[in-house]
């Protein structure tokens, strides 16, 4: 971050040094390089908010999945419990129904278990899918600040050369590609 910091201090002297040469090209350069700065900084600030959320997505999913573990574990002895009263009740004996009762109990209550932990997984799925979708803005946004960072560069060069046209109207080009891509990550 302070590297950039200092990039666009830098590229803010060469347009003050142009400002003082009083070519109308020079300062409309300068105005082009102040606007792509903060065109950069801008779309480097959602960069910087995908990638926080694509961490945040990806630890929520591994805190549901652990969950959804400690879900199946509660429904496999539930179950285990179910059939030891089951086993119990099939030895007949004056607790018959009470064990019968008991291992629907645990029937009913390992269902709603296996229901709860279906649901959680679901949820788990859902946070890396948005984890997936975040990275990918996050990667189309890195391209999309360095699209800007490089047309910043290659405008500093209408400067550096005294008012040639080309390295601006190349710049120009680099910067609408990059806003395209910082759209584009959004679509």
């Amino acid at each position: 971050m302070e590297d950039t910091t200092q990039e666009h201090l830098e590229h803010a002297e060469h347009a003050e040094h142009a400002a003082h040469e009083g070519n109308p090209l020079l300062i409309t350069v300068s105005v082009t390089i102040a606007v792509l700065a903060v065109l950069a900084a801008t779309i480097g600030s959602f960069e910087s908010l995908e990638t926080a959320e694509a961490i945040n997505d990806k630890s929520e999913a591994a805190y549901l999945q652990n969950r959804a573990s400690d879900q199946w574990a509660f429904y496999q002895a539930k179950s285990i419990k179910k059939n030891a009263y089951e086993i119990a009740a099939a030895g007949g004996g004056p607790s018959k129904d009470d064990f019968l009762a008991k291992a629907k109990h645990n029937d009913d209550d390992a269902k709603a278990i296996q229901t709860q932990a279906v649901e959680i997984e679901g949820h788990v799925d859902a946070k890396l899918r948005d984890s997936e979708v975040r990275a990918h803005r996050h990667h189309v946004l890195t391209l999309a600040v360095t699209l800007l960072h490089v047309a910043i560069a290659v405008a500093t060069l209408s400067i550096i050369t005294r008012g040639r046209r080309w390295p601006w109207l190349y710049s120009l080009a680099l910067g609408a590609l990059g806003l395209v891509a910082a759209a584009f990550a959004y679509v």
